[in-house]
């Protein structure tokens, strides 16, 4: 317990210390202006090994990054492309994050190739921060081992004890602090992983293990919509020889390119919010629970489509009755096919809310006012 609760401390005091945002709605800017690609990997951590010790995944990411960087560049001449790095150099994670957060991105997308003991694992795959939505799947199980390869570079670093303050990547107790984590991208996050695995359907590596929720320290350190891609296999023959080779790298950069165009197009039309989740790329839509519950324990019924309120969190988690995320405010969830939309201060006019919604950001500096609708809600400028 004094382990845990020293995490908390500083899991705490980094979120005070954490600068704001700067989001396309405060600055004035319209739509994805800014996108950070990461190439996984470099200079002294090589990352996976091809099994014949021809291939590092360092070059293979730095190859796709750099190719992709070269399209969105060349065709959308209005976005600003950051890179973690160029080169064969070394980054330390926590700077990774740091220069996507410096840039003002509006996006991160961190390139990895996967690995595993079972040659026959194949496939690509799109991850995401946060909890997985099917309560009854252990949060660690599937995915732990991956998680702990990508996180363990941390361990590649001199003075990680300082900078991670003892976070171990081979604990599993090490996670914990990712529980008092709400990802506030969420939501963005998990469209653009979609797009990801709509497009990649046409890359040189067909197979999708789909999308996951996991605790990627890389991804938990970003401030906006993020995800990391492991686009194959090293330790499969079939998926290495898909990957190797100039063409097969700029074929996949070209599938990452329309994944990033098709959210683009989202992005750009609701200015940073998720309205525009039924796009053609839409994963279907699971078995439904009602549209909107309430969850809190002041209000018993849920609020009458057209109602206003403040959004405070987009989770693929169902949240407690009692749960202290929401600081004792009666919450609203509104389920929209893919994720939980939370919101709290619900009243029947625009303007109520909106009074209410300045109470409320003293608590959710990142909330908004939202109108609820059947099955989702609508961002209010």
């Amino acid at each position: 317990m004094r382990r845990i609760s020293q995490i908390k401390i500083v899991f705490l005091v980094f979120l005070a210390l954490f600068p704001a945002t700067v989001t396309a709605l405060a600055d004035g800017r319209q739509g994805l202006r800014t996108v950070c690609i990461d190439a996984g990997h470099g200079g002294h951590d090589p990352g996976c090994i091809s099994l014949d010790k021809k291939t590092q995944e360092k070059a293979m990411t730095l190859s796709i990054a750099n190719k992709l960087a070269a399209e969105i560049r060349s065709k959308n001449p209005d976005v600003k492309v950051v890179m973690t790095r160029s080169t064969d150099k070394f980054i330390p994670l926590n700077d990774r994050a740091d220069i996507a957060n410096k840039a003002g991105a509006d996006l991160f997308i961190s390139i990895h190739i996967n690995s595993a003991a079972n040659r026959s694992a194949s496939g690509f795959s799109v991850h995401c921060l946060g909890q997985s939505r099917d309560k009854n799947r252990d949060l660690f199980s599937s995915n732990m081992e991956i998680v702990k390869r990508e996180n363990s570079v941390i361990l590649l670093e001199d003075d990680y004890n300082s900078k991670y303050q003892g976070f171990d990547p081979n604990d599993p107790e090490s996670f914990i602090f990712f529980n008092l984590m709400q990802n506030a991208h969420l939501e963005q996050s998990l469209l653009f992983a979609d797009d990801v695995v709509q497009a990649m359907k046409n890359s040189p590596v067909k197979k999708s293990r789909g999308i996951s929720q996991d605790p990627f320290l890389v991804l938990w350190r970003t401030a906006m919509p993020a995800v990391l891609i492991e686009c194959g296999f090293m330790t499969n023959n079939a998926d290495l020889a898909a990957m190797r080779g100039e063409e097969n790298q700029k074929k996949i950069a070209h599938q990452l390119y329309n994944a990033f165009v098709s959210f683009k197009k989202k992005y750009d039309g609701s200015v940073g919010s998720a309205t525009a989740a039924s796009g053609k790329n839409a994963a279907p839509a699971e078995a439904e629970p009602a549209a909107s519950e309430n969850i809190g324990t002041a209000a018993k019924e849920a609020p009458a489509t057209g109602s206003f309120g403040t959004q405070v969190l987009a989770s693929g988690k169902k949240m407690k009755e009692n749960d202290p995320f929401f600081k004792g405010y009666p919450a609203t969830a509104v389920w929209t096919g893919k994720l939980y939309k939370y919101v709290i201060g619900v009243c029947g006019t625009e303007e109520e809310a909106r009074t209410e919604m300045k109470k409320i950001k003293k608590n959710f500096p990142d909330a908004f006012l939202v109108k609820i609708e059947a099955d989702n809600t609508i961002r209010i400028p």
